[in-house]
């Protein structure tokens, strides 16, 4: 049996016109052929040039990525589309804020699981205590499972962004 049915995650950086609708066109993409986004970020990358930058990760097949990419390369506000997964190494990192309810050994617990992953405390009060935390997905996937126990009460996260590494830009 071949591969090419297996699943896979695929980071997506995509330069795209920063106008109104662009993201929705984006976005429409995906749910009007049912493709999954699993993290979404936007934001300017360049003023003068009146540019975003939406880094979409997502999964499916070995097909259905390169659709994805073809598909997103032909809609007229985007610029450039490239497949982090597929072009190389590349840096990828998510902010997550986490409140943590607690008192007495649940506390103290939180705060030295914090310390080791390096998360910061960002707000505390005599019940509660908000981090922030930011890395890997993976990092903080681990992070929430080691808080549950312990009283996790709320997570925000942003999603993933990405960049290649090296020289190279999009």
């Amino acid at each position: 049996m071949s591969g090419t049915s297996a699943i896979e995650k695929h980071t997506i950086a995509v330069l795209v016109d920063n106008e109104p609708g662009v993201l929705a066109r984006v976005i429409g993409l995906f749910s009007g052929r049912g493709y999954n986004i699993e993290s979404l970020t936007v934001a300017e990358v360049d003023a003068r040039e009146a540019l975003s930058r939406i880094t979409v990760v997502t999964s499916g097949t070995r097909m259905i990525i390169e659709q994805i990419k073809a598909q997103l390369d032909r809609l007229v506000p985007v610029h450039k589309v490239r497949d982090l997964t597929d072009e190389g190494p590349y840096v990828s990192r998510e902010l997550a804020l986490i409140k943590v309810a607690g008192t007495g050994e649940h506390r103290v617990e939180s705060l030295r699981i914090a310390d080791v992953f390096r998360a910061r405390v960002v707000d505390s009060t005599n019940e509660s205590f908000t981090f922030e935390m930011t890395g890997s997905s993976d990092k903080l996937d681990a992070f929430i499972r080691l808080m549950e126990p312990l009283g996790l009460v709320d997570v925000c996260r942003t999603g993933a962004v990405a960049i290649a590494r090296g020289a190279g830009g999009l």
